[in-house]
């Protein structure tokens, strides 16, 4: 009796596991809003050296005095079709003082993303100038975790990585959307990446909201606007650029390659 209770438990766990299994419901067209969060007071310390401390020390403490140490940014992903859209939201003012300017604090990439062709259409401001980047999508050695958190109500898992060599990248991702696609230019993982973590770098990204409907083709239409270039002859104009900003060139050649 006891063997055959333990065989209808069995039978009746995996009959229902199956059933959960098929009626699981899977994203694949929405909208997700994201906001991209910046601590503005370690990038500024960050700027601090021993050369410039004497004019820049005080500017960084009158600086905390009139502007809040976090700036908030929103963007929007659409995606459908295994294509995805990623787009920043202007702000309504300009926040963060005269430090604003910095490409950490601000979102310069409009990316346009083909996931079944790998291929990768950025749109991207670099001061005045406006380049159009065509090149494929960023080759991310993730490492997955068991570590999971909810995020805009979804129960995603985390997986680490290095991009540009260097930077540390902790992201989070759902394979209730499936879609391997994310914010900016961050991608590959098996589903929709929903939280975005620069440790380092004092910057993250979070969906605040998805939402599940049919997405527009217009809405997956990418930029047109720009100078063609790809990653590697932009990083090649940026340095020849910036060749004499000593110090101060590879951290904008580290924000406008992310």
């Amino acid at each position: 009796m006891k063997y055959i209770i333990l065989s209808a438990t069995f039978l009746l766990a995996v009959c229902s596991s199956r059933l959960f299994a098929q009626n699981k419901h899977f994203t694949e067209n929405g909208n997700i809003t994201f906001e991209k969060t910046i601590n503005m007071y370690a990038l500024f310390e960050k700027q601090i050296t021993k050369d410039n401390e004497s004019f820049l020390r005080p500017a960084f403490d009158s600086y905390k005095k009139t502007q809040k140490q976090f700036k908030v940014l929103k963007s929007t992903l659409a995606f459908g079709n295994n294509k995805t859209m990623f787009t920043p939201i202007e702000p309504e003012t300009n926040t963060g003082g005269f430090f604003s300017d910095s490409p950490m604090a601000n979102q310069v990439n409009t990316v346009f993303t083909d996931l079944t062709t790998n291929a990768v259409i950025n749109q991207k401001k670099v001061f005045e100038e406006t380049f159009l980047v065509k090149d494929s999508t960023r080759k991310i050695n993730w490492k997955i975790t068991s570590e999971t958190r909810e995020i805009a109500g979804y129960t995603c898992r985390r997986a680490n990585a290095l991009v540009l060599d260097s930077i540390y990248v902790v992201a989070f991702y759902t394979d209730e959307i499936a879609v391997s696609g994310g914010p900016e230019l961050f991608s590959g993982l098996p589903g929709m990446i929903l939280g975005v973590a620069l440790p380092h770098e004092n910057i993250t990204w979070f969906a605040t909201k998805v939402t599940d409907i049919p997405v527009d083709e217009k809405a997956l239409i990418p930029p047109k606007k720009g100078k063609l270039v790809n990653n590697k002859s932009l990083n090649t104009t940026l340095s020849s650029v910036m060749k004499n900003w000593g110090e101060y060139a590879q951290i904008y050649l580290k924000a406008f390659s992310l």
